[in-house]
């Protein structure tokens, strides 16, 4: 069905009772084949937007990505309209200066590679050949450049047809033997083969031939631009004038997998010269630059203490001129994390975890006054333009819809349809946040949700999900992999509590967990489950089990032997097992050693003082066990053991195993899998929610 149509027929089936259609609850099929809508991106002038819709083809077990434009201002409110051709697969759009251009990437070449489209629509052209893939790019304020990324070998420079030949002569070579002689050995998924993202700036081409040749920017920065495994294009900026790009970098030594050192540096964009770090002085995490229209000024993100990932990201404002920094709103105790400048450059908009929500903020740079503009839900990715504000944002409700307004009191419209939308015959579970107070006295959050076929004066069993991170937080939004309403959806109800070491509750709050992995959480854990329990009487606390994933799987493991009374069966996925053994077998290594205070030397007793390891001989309640084979940040390894222990003691278990999945459960088919198996497990301990 086209998109146009599928609109039309949401609206049409919202308009019909929904007693009518809600014939039943969401599935893990569902989940996985659910198109998905991001990257909402405008024109200049703020009258376009261009958005990416993906489609999964559940049966050939993969999905594809196109492009989708609409005209904001256009009289007959049409939806929006395709732009990119049928059989490809895109991402990552943007806009020319003028406005009158899309680009995009896709690998329909053989590699990804760079393409342009008119806005107006037509055949793309391929605007870019290099001998290795595009994995990210920023167009020139004057349009006649592109800074791009790449993974190059170090020793190749800007030659990428080097890096070509180096890979091809490894294909020919018969011995397949690896030798590291420093870390990173292995990253996130993969194993390190010698190249790192670099940045590099091309010309665009005048005519129809592709660009080939690029010049490296900054030869004598050597770390990866972008940050592996998840950094983005977010991390450079071209300087309003385009003679210089800022980018942020952490140098790939030694020190690397324990170091959480990023700097800002200013490169000319012509590769001459030598790039100047701006941010020498702060031994932590810089990026996010983000130029002042007259290139005065850089704004960017900056934590205060080497070593730990989850410190708070404050907002800097750098006069570039004098090298004079201050931060703006001190006082906001939250993390930033995307940033877009205002039309007039005397705001800044900002989103944030708070309170179990990532709203959309207003940062006023002046006085750091701090306003919410989109208030409700998890606002994950936007775009502001000439005034136009454009969001992606998501619920416990729906996955991310497209919408526009909500600056300058304008209103809020949905471009996109919801999950209800798009599956009218599903009802999904009713959610509510409530608190209560945990360790120390002071206030914690969580959040339950109903099952799905809720009836007044019923009681249902409980799915209690635990999080990762521990720096992370089950909130109001939407998850492809734990998703609280495919357990509504089977009739189960739902608790979630943001214990302390979670996120978007003052960095205090955050704080509170390292070195406290077993104490602290846990007592928040108990008590919110109580707490729960006393507020909302259909849950039937006599028919439990705990879930969780990373850190969640470490908790579930760690309650195993600490917290056996309430569940009747426990599900670790990709939990930590042997708390000394992660320290010696994870990649960053920064992690491990904030959070325990040290090396595995160092602070032996930290390591030890809750580890799940030690007490397995008072393990007796059903576990499911499950890992990945490409998870190199918990390896498969964690989870084989704690499945032998289980097995050793003759406890009820099993090991669902991924020989192709990492630290995340992705493709559609092994989600519905791993769903399955999941909900197969309660069943036989919790009963049929249904």
């Amino acid at each position: 069905m086209k998109f146009a149509a599928s609109l039309l027929a949401a609206a049409l089936v919202a308009a019909l009772p929904s007693t009518a259609l809600a014939a039943r609850g969401f599935e893990a099929r569902d989940l996985a084949a659910l198109d998905r809508y991001s990257a909402p991106t405008l024109s200049p002038d703020g009258r376009l937007l261009v958005f990416a819709k993906r489609v999964v083809d559940y049966g050939a077990n993969k999905a594809s990505t196109s492009l989708w434009i609409e005209d904001l201002r256009a009289r007959d409110a049409a939806p929006p309209k395709r732009l990119t051709p049928d059989g490809w697969n895109v991402n990552s759009p943007a806009f020319s200066p003028d406005g009158r251009t899309v680009y995009f990437l896709s690998a329909k070449s053989g590699s990804q590679q760079l393409y342009a489209v008119p806005a107006s629509g037509g055949t793309p052209r391929q605007v870019t050949a290099f001998d290795a893939d595009v994995g990210s790019y920023r167009i020139s304020p004057d349009g006649q450049r592109v800074a791009f990324s790449a993974e190059a070998f170090v020793e190749c420079g800007a030659d990428l047809s080097c890096t070509r030949r180096k890979l091809d002569e490894r294909e020919k070579t018969k011995a397949t033997g690896r030798s590291f002689d420093r870390l990173f050995i292995r990253h996130w998924d993969s194993w390190n083969d010698g190249r790192l993202n670099r940045l590099f700036v091309a010309e665009l081409p005048r005519g129809d031939k592709p660009v080939a040749e690029a010049v490296l920017v900054s030869d004598d920065v050597v770390g990866d631009v972008p940050s592996r495994p998840f950094g983005d294009d977010s991390e450079y900026a071209w300087a309003p004038d385009g003679r210089s790009l800022v980018f942020a970098a952490r140098k790939a030594d030694r020190t690397e997998p324990w170091s959480t050192n990023f700097d800002l540096y200013l490169a000319a964009a012509d590769g001459s010269g030598e790039a100047r770090n701006l941010t020498a002085d702060n031994p932590a995490w810089d990026t996010g630059p983000l130029f002042s229209a007259d290139g005065r000024t850089l704004y960017y993100r900056a934590m205060k203490r080497p070593g730990f990932e989850a410190d708070r990201f404050a907002i800097v404002a750098m006069d570039l001129g004098s090298g004079q920094r201050r931060e703006i709103a001190p006082k906001w105790d939250r993390s930033a994390d995307a940033m877009e400048l205002s039309e007039d450059g005397r705001t800044l908009y900002v989103n944030a975890q708070h309170l179990g929500e990532h709203p959309l903020f207003a940062v006023d740079i002046a006085t750091g006054m701090v306003s919410p503009i989109v208030r409700e839900g998890s606002v994950s990715d936007f775009d502001l333009e000439a005034g136009t504000l454009a969001f992606a944002r998501s619920t416990l409700r729906s996955g991310d819809q497209i919408f526009v307004g909500g600056i300058g009191g304008a209103p809020v419209r949905a471009l996109t349809p919801s999950a209800g939308e798009m599956l009218p015959d599903v009802r999904f579970g009713d959610f509510e946040q409530f608190s209560f107070k945990g360790w120390n006295g002071e206030t914690v959050h969580g959040y339950v949700v109903k099952p799905w076929n809720y009836e007044e004066g019923k009681t249902y069993p409980v799915a209690f999900l635990i999080h990762g991170g521990p720096q992370g937080s089950f909130g109001n939004g939407w998850s492809y992999r734990w998703n609280p309403q495919t357990y509504a959806g089977q009739g189960y109800a739902v608790v979630m509590i943001d214990f302390h070491g979670s996120t978007g509750y003052g960095q205090a709050f955050t704080d509170s967990i390292s070195q406290h992995w077993g104490d602290r959480p846990l007592e928040d854990l108990q008590k919110g489950w109580a707490a729960a329990q006393q507020k909302y009487p259909f849950l039937d606390g006599s028919r439990a089990c705990a879930l969780g994933a990373s850190y969640g799987g470490y908790m579930v493991n760690w309650i195993a032997s600490q917290w056996r009374e309430p569940w009747k069966c426990l599900v670790s996925h990709a939990g930590v097992f042997d708390t000394r053994m992660m320290g010696f077998s994870t990649e960053e290594l920064w992690f491990t050693e904030w959070e325990n205070g040290g090396t595995p030397w160092d602070a032996p007793k930290n390591y030890e003082r809750f580890n799940p390891a030690l007490h397995v001989d008072k393990w007796k309640v059903p576990m499911l066990v499950i890992h990945g084979q490409l998870d190199y940040r918990i390896p498969v390894e964690q989870g084989i053991a704690a499945f032998t222990a289980l097995q050793r003691q003759g406890i009820e278990s099993k090991f669902l195993y991924f020989p192709d999945e990492n630290h995340w459960i992705l493709k559609p088919h092994n989600s519905v899998l791993w769903h399955d198996t999941v909900n197969g497990w309660l069943r036989k301990h919790i009963g049929d929610g249904q």
